[in-house]
């Protein structure tokens, strides 16, 4: 499919780039994007979490009463989970949340959200473009330009573009990320997908 260049005035170029067929009209498979999205959020879980159990818990080493006489229950330790200040019963220990995909599966799964994101008309290809120094109002005139204020947009970069990002970084909404490196999660997660156009070719040539 062809799809119209946009400069960043937000006029058209005049110029038009061809997407592969194979990446952006394949028929998506909902079933491995969500396979990539569940590992994706699987895996920003650092599994730090921690609660002291019965045995970890600081005192409780003299048994409170004596066993019989009192008429109350038994108790063998202040630190009892039942008792206030006590340990935890069955408490998060850290572990690893880490899910591995299969290649070819997220390949799949990246294709399919490329697709759905075609399908749905929310592509944009603008030329390529870099700021001389970090300027957040130049980037908020070229969403202006684009009518994308407001809107979740990702915009995809050929390379790092240290002042094209640090320029973005603080406008709410959008996000900068490198063609090759944009997972499928943050492909999916916008409402509005933008590729500079020498971006288009780098991220075709992550699925050779």
């Amino acid at each position: 499919m062809k799809v119209d260049v946009y400069k960043i005035d937000g006029t058209k170029s005049g110029e038009q780039i061809e997407l592969s067929k194979d990446i952006f009209e394949i028929e998506p498979n909902d079933h491995v994007l969500y396979l990539a999205v569940k590992a994706y959020l699987a895996n920003q879980r650092q599994g730090t979490h921690k609660a002291k159990e019965k045995s970890e818990v600081r005192g409780g080493g003299r048994k409170p009463w004596r066993q019989k006489g009192r008429g109350g229950a038994r108790a063998g330790s202040i630190r009892s989970p039942l008792w206030v200040g006590g340990g935890r019963i069955f408490g998060p220990k850290p572990r690893n949340y880490r899910q591995k995909l299969n290649k070819k599966v997220v390949q799949l799964a990246r294709k399919s959200a490329l697709s759905y994101k075609s399908k749905a008309n929310q592509i944009i290809v603008v030329e390529d473009f870099d700021f001389e120094q970090p300027q957040t109002k130049k980037f908020v005139e070229v969403l202006k330009a684009l009518n994308l204020s407001g809107k979740k947009t990702l915009l995809l970069t050929n390379g790092t573009l240290k002042n094209v990002y640090k320029s973005g970084r603080n406008i709410d909404r959008v996000s900068i990320v490198e063609a090759n490196k944009a997972s499928v999660y943050e492909l999916l997660n916008n409402q509005v997908l933008m590729l500079q156009k020498s971006a288009v070719q780098l991220l075709e040539s992550t699925f050779n």
